[in-house]
């Protein structure tokens, strides 16, 4: 097990937190979180994956510790948290990667394969769509503000930062929730709540209506490049589906799925079973 250290650096006027563990000459693990957390959530998976492998687990702007520059100031697009991502990445030399991405993580992380992808060694997905199929009835009403980005369809959003909801994203779908720290909830509700961070949601809620559209252009990245893939989904998530999982075999002759009788966040309520897959990819990676 390898110490974790916490560092913040200046990304284009910004505070830009991440978290790093591991020996930096051994292959890298780029770790990008999803919606509503931050690194924080990346704490059990780096605890076990760090003794052997270089991790580097960022907070995008408006979550974690990073910057949160208020939604009429900043431009919170996906576009934008994987530019930062990427003067990040530049700015510790890194260069060659996996990358492991989990909600949000999906969009930043493909967006950065496409645009580098002789980067890339690999990628681990833990519930990280790149495929339509992966979108259940869960984006019904996003997609209305997509659609119509109105006052009201903004407000009918609301809902999905209270407790409740972040409380719902860590649990459904997971068969003993005594396996979800609390801890987790607690802190990522409590930056949901900083005054001016609904705000912010709403905007990346409406962005990542230029996700979906990308789709193809990802998916062709996988069909020439090809590479290596883990999928570890849990296949009780009502947000990203397992079909979306089930869609990289598609297109990549070295999709390595495994779907897991858990929730939304695979890694939290599978954490060693997840470790333990991906660290037999990374060293796979390494042969």
């Amino acid at each position: 097990m390898a110490d974790v250290r916490h560092r913040t650096v200046r990304i284009d006027g910004l505070d830009v937190f991440y978290r790093e563990a591991g020996d930096p000459s051994a292959p890298t693990l780029v770790l990008l979180h999803g919606f509503p957390t931050s690194s924080v959530v990346y704490q059990g998976l780096m605890a076990e994956l760090g003794g052997e492998f270089h991790l580097v687990a960022p907070d995008y702007p408006g979550f974690g510790l990073s910057s949160a520059p208020p939604a009429d100031e900043w431009e919170y697009t996906f576009d934008h948290l994987a530019d930062v991502v990427e003067k990040l990445l530049d700015t510790l030399g890194l260069t060659r990667y996996a990358l492991h991405v989990h909600d949000y993580g999906a969009p930043v992380g493909f967006r950065l394969a496409t645009r580098h992808p002789e980067r890339v060694t690999g990628i681990v997905t833990q519930n990280g769509n790149a495929y339509d199929e992966g979108l259940t009835p869960f984006w019904e009403p996003i997609r209305a503000y997509w659609a119509d980005p109105s006052k009201e369809n903004g407000d009918a959003l609301r809902g999905l930062l209270t407790r409740e909801a972040t409380h719902w994203q860590y649990t459904h779908g997971v068969a003993d929730p005594a396996l979800v720290d609390p801890a987790y909830e607690l802190h990522d509700q409590a930056l949901l709540d900083r005054p001016g961070n609904q705000e912010i949601q709403l905007a990346l809620f409406l962005d990542y209506g230029a996700n979906p559209p990308l789709y193809p252009s990802w998916q062709e990245y996988l069909r020439t490049w090809q590479p290596p893939l883990l999928a570890v989904w849990g296949r009780g998530d009502e947000i990203f589906g397992p079909d979306g999982a089930l869609a990289f075999a598609r297109d990549l002759k070295d999709a390595h799925i495994q779907l897991l009788d858990t929730g939304h966040f695979p890694f939290v309520t599978r954490t060693r079973q997840s470790a333990a897959l991906i660290r037999d990819f990374l060293r796979r990676l390494s042969d």
